[in-house]
């Protein structure tokens, strides 16, 4: 490619398509924009429950598999991660969660200056498009559309009511003075459609002649000239291509392949680099560590009454009716996706000053996320821990940039862990047993009564528990020498080069991801700019 460009941005995904389209807003700033998979043309894409069907898909989904974890019993767990336009964004679950006011003042507590809460909550009211409009905690005009669940579910209500009675408030709103409550989940979504960062930041911008987006355009490394990043190698249409770039590359591939692209392009652990051949750019033994990620643990139960999806979704008439909701009135299960309610409790209250786990409840029951629903009325409570100890690692095979890499999560090796996850199963159960959720509950199928000891509670996380798709930091931000940026997001030790994705938490936040790293990505391009007119 002849054209110079300003910025090239790696990865269309939650934060790309926001500096996308937003370093994109000066007409005299030229961007490109490559995303290894396709352009986002399926329905299912934008059909909120239509991440059933892309949880599984060839086309738009990387379908990672990590590697055997000794402490799943050695299996290895499904990894699905975005490959289109709008990456995750485009295929999640659509929860809009920023996470606690404690995450963030953490991270700056860590040196990680400007990254405290009340340093972060005017990027995340600037992304945030709220359908409750401009209310306290909240943004009315942002790109990333935001909208109630309208219509009340019998169960989720009936869960609701048993949260309480366990001493969980209810709450309207997770995202507000603070998260703790049970209560019904806001979506990434618009009139019924979903609303991907490609959808909020692309779409807008497709008409600027300033901003290029090359799609099915598989970036394989970074172009080095010494310690600064000038450009990125990437393969399209069976070719090999380069693109050039004058100020830097922004490099938002997210978790997994975000801290391969370093490795592969020399910045990473020295052995590891040497170990496959690769020319050492720069010793950087923090890319591709502190690997953290959400496990969930599904339960699930056989319902009393004919309420569920699955017995709309076993039915042609209860299918047609659903299809007729979303049609005429651009509601019901297809406008909802699948979690409808959830819970931020403490599941160890002796040791938590704040929720440390999170409930997904949702009106069907499957054997997985994404899979056929069961032939009877059923529903699922999904629980996860929401700040692991454990730690994994990403890590490359080789020098070939198209293998995917080592994929080590680590799931429940810590003390804290095990207990915090045989705690959730036992809050579960304890909301399914209170007074309000009794008559819903014809059964429970999993776990089920057999398992009722923490021993064997345990053995059930390890045999079933799977991720609820939020691994983060493996290109850490911090001040100390294993941080792989700085608070700027910059790669340490590198110029001309960020990070600007989930990898760069330095501890995973409490809830779901995609809303952090939007907030990230809009913080990041005020970062960029007033950067450059300092080097000016």
């Amino acid at each position: 490619m002849s054209e110079e460009f300003d910025y090239i941005v790696v990865g269309a995904g939650s934060a790309g398509c926001v500096l996308a389209g937003r370093l994109s807003e000066d007409p005299a700033t030229r961007v490109l924009l490559l995303e290894a998979g396709p352009p986002d043309r399926s329905l299912w894409i934008h059909l909120p429950i239509g991440y059933g069907k892309t949880m599984w898909s060839d086309t738009y989904n990387w379908r990672f598999n990590t590697d055997p974890d000794p402490n799943m019993n050695g299996r290895r767990i499904y990894w699905p991660r975005g490959k289109t336009l709008g990456g995750s964004s485009s295929i999640n679950g659509l929860i809009y969660i920023r996470g606690q006011r404690e995450d963030y003042d953490h991270w700056a507590a860590l040196g990680n200056t400007g990254w405290g809460y009340d340093d972060v909550l005017p990027y995340f009211i600037k992304s945030e498009g709220n359908q409750r409009g401009a209310i306290p905690f909240h943004g009315s005009d942002g790109p990333l559309k935001v909208s109630n669940i309208g219509a009340r579910h019998e169960l989720i209500e009936a869960f609701i009511d048993g949260a309480q009675q366990i001493g969980v408030p209810r709450t309207d709103d997770f995202n507000g003075a603070q998260q703790e409550g049970a209560g019904y989940y806001q979506l990434t979504t618009s009139k019924g459609w979903r609303c991907s960062t490609a959808k909020a930041y692309l779409d807008p911008a497709r008409g600027r002649t300033n901003l290029r987006i090359e799609t099915d355009a598989f970036a394989a490394g970074l172009i080095m000239d010494g310690t600064r990043a000038v450009g990125v190698r990437y393969r399209q249409a069976g070719q090999m291509k380069e693109a050039r770039c004058n100020a830097e590359v922004l490099l938002a591939a997210g978790s997994i392949q975000s801290p391969q692209l370093l490795q592969l392009s020399g910045i990473g652990p020295r052995a590891l680099l040497e170990k496959h051949g690769i020319p050492v750019v720069l010793d950087a033994p923090g890319v591709g560590e502190n690997l953290q990620d959400h496990l969930q643990i599904r339960l699930s139960f056989e319902c009393t009454k004919p309420i569920t999806v699955n017995d709309q979704l076993n039915s042609i008439v209860g299918q047609m009716k659903i299809g007729l909701q979303w049609l005429l009135f651009r509601s019901g299960p297809l406008a909802v996706g699948i979690n409808q309610g959830g819970c931020f409790m403490r599941a160890l209250p002796s040791e938590a000053q704040t929720p440390d786990i999170q409930f997904h409840v949702a009106t069907l029951s499957a054997d997985m996320a994404g899979g056929k629903v069961h032939p009877y009325s059923g529903f699922t409570m999904s629980i996860c821990q929401l700040r692991p100890e454990s730690r994994g690692h990403i890590r490359i095979r080789g020098a070939d940039p198209f293998e995917p890499p080592e994929m080590q999560p680590n799931y429940l090796s810590t003390d804290l862990d095990r207990r915090t996850a045989v705690a959730g199963v036992k809050a579960a159960r304890a909301i399914a047993a209170s007074a309000a959720m009794r008559p819903y509950v014809k059964r429970e199928v999993k776990p089920g009564p057999q398992d009722e000891t923490d021993g064997a509670l345990l053995e059930f996380c390890r045999n079933n528990g799977a991720t609820i798709f939020h691994p983060t930091g493996t290109c850490r931000m911090g001040i100390d020498p294993l941080a792989v940026v700085d608070p700027r997001l910059r790669v340490n030790g590198v110029t001309g080069l960020r990070v600007v994705d989930c990898s760069v938490m330095p501890t995973l936040v409490s809830g779901n991801t995609n809303a952090p790293a939007v907030m990230m990505a809009e913080k990041a391009v005020d970062m960029i700019r007033a950067d450059a007119r300092n080097n000016r």
